[in-house]
């Protein structure tokens, strides 16, 4: 009895120290900032943009905030509340920078925050404007609670994560100012919940990404016109070398990230569906289950392995005109632990042509290590998704795109994806770099939540 009486005793005074907080009564201001931040442009190149508003909304709070910009115009703002030092901080991050939009395939305003049907329309209501609003909203919270933190909670709000050619946002960041984002856990996007019915049933945790390691395959030859055959056509060559890849099924390997993930998966799926998974670890049946998911779920397939996959094609100058040199533009995502010289070896051996050479292109991200699945961080993570959103099964995954969390892992930063939850529908049809953007503002609250909850049970003082 004595013992049970100890564990309510600590219990308590382990939530005493983070504050309640009226949810329902600050719906206004968590809408009115996430529509705020939709409500402004900040396509690549506008970035400074969205830092002003944060900067204002931060200092108005007494929370300072440094700027760092390679380029005025798209600068990065870090903000810091300080703990007592007794862990090493969390990161909390989101880009602030969206995709480009074709005006007349939306039905609203793309910068409009068009509140319309229960749903929030615009540009960058999925990717990254709700995680920077809950972000933000955290950051106001923590100081105006007066909360005690063992972590520094750091925010960080990075411009160019759809397209860091230029190295001004996450690069910039961790290659010259590491110290200001030096931190043990990372929280961004990379992950999200799916609405089943009227519940979230699954919530997903990135744990990995695949990396982007393209290349070029340059097909030489002789020129000549195009009256005269010739067995040294460049184009023909080039033809027959991704005909050879395409057809090349490169091993499939898991992680601990991609296994749990099937085996989870498994667990809440309908009974067809959940034999697929298992399948994919018994030899006997893997390789059925791998083609049924490359035929009708190419997503998963390429959770599987390094993916290989033909984008661009540039050859010749006129009709009558063989090329001496034709190429392709290979989008090859590699798994996290792929060695990517001996894979282009590899490749080099299934089109065995001596006139095919394959020509890396610059990396965009470093390769990284899976963050990892026993650190407090993702027990806190598993925690408060039950917590926030009940009978859901949290589940890590690993994205086959890529996201600003290579880079931290990479410092060796523990980093992790979330996300607000959708439908399979608003997933397919309305979800990030779509012709149309949108976000129930159902989910828009949870989450922020969620965001809240992580955050307190990850750095608070206890």
């Amino acid at each position: 009895m004595k013992r049970l009486l100890l564990f309510f005793v600590l219990t308590a005074a382990t939530y005493a120290q983070i504050p309640s907080i009226d949810w329902p009564k600050n719906q206004a201001e968590i809408l009115k900032h996430y529509r705020g931040l939709i409500q402004i442009d900040s396509t690549a190149g506008n970035e400074s943009r969205v830092v002003e508003y944060l900067k204002k909304v931060l200092e108005g709070e007494g929370i300072p905030t440094r700027t760092f910009a390679l380029d005025p115009k798209r600068a990065n703002v870090v903000a810091r509340l300080k703990g007592n030092g007794s862990k090493r901080p969390l990161l909390i991050l989101a880009h602030t920078d969206v995709v480009g939009v074709q005006r007349e395939k939306w039905p609203v305003d793309p910068f409009g925050a068009v509140m319309k049907e229960g749903y929030i329309w615009g540009r960058g209501s999925k990717d990254d404007k709700p995680v920077l609003a809950a972000n933000l909203l955290t950051m106001l919270l923590l100081k105006r609670n007066n909360v005690p933190l063992d972590r520094d909670v750091i925010f960080l709000a990075e411009s160019g994560e759809e397209a860091d050619v230029t190295g001004v946002g996450i690069n910039f960041m961790v290659n010259q100012h590491f110290d200001e984002i030096d931190a043990e856990f990372a929280m961004t996007e990379g992950g999200g919940a799916k609405i089943e019915g009227d519940h979230v049933a699954v919530v997903n945790i990135g744990t990995a990404e695949k990396v982007p390691a393209r290349a070029r395959l340059v097909a030489t030859g002789t020129s000549g016109h195009g009256s005269v055959p010739r067995l040294d056509n460049s184009i023909i060559h080039l033809s027959a070398a991704i005909e050879k890849l395409s057809e090349w099924e490169s091993p499939m390997r898991l992680n601990d990230t991609t296994r749990t993930y099937f085996q989870k998966m498994a667990l809440v799926s309908l009974p067809e569906e959940a034999a697929r998974y298992t399948a994919l670890l018994d030899p006997a049946r893997s390789a059925a289950a791998q083609r049924y998911l490359a035929e009708k779920d190419p997503g998963k397939y390429s959770m599987l392995r390094t993916s290989v996959v033909p984008t661009m094609l540039k050859a010749g100058v006129g009709a009558n005109v063989i090329p001496s040199e034709a190429e392709a533009t290979l989008d090859i995502r590699a798994l996290p632990d792929e060695n990517i010289a001996d894979f282009y070896g590899e490749m080099q051996k299934i089109i065995n042509d001596p006139l095919v050479k394959i020509v890396p292109l610059p990396a965009t991200r470093p390769a990284s290590p899976a963050s990892r699945l026993d650190t407090e961080m993702y027990r806190v993570l598993d925690l408060v998704s039950k917590r926030i959103y009940p009978n859901s099964t949290l589940i890590p995954s690993m994205s086959t795109g890529a996201s600003d969390q290579a880079q931290l892992r990479a410092k060796g930063i523990q980093s992790y994806g979330i996300g607000p939850g959708s439908t399979t529908e608003d997933t397919l049809n309305f979800g990030a770099h779509g012709d149309v953007e949108r976000l129930a503002e159902s989910s828009l609250y949870p989450f922020v939540q969620f965001v809240w909850g992580a955050v307190t049970e990850i750095a608070v003082h206890k």
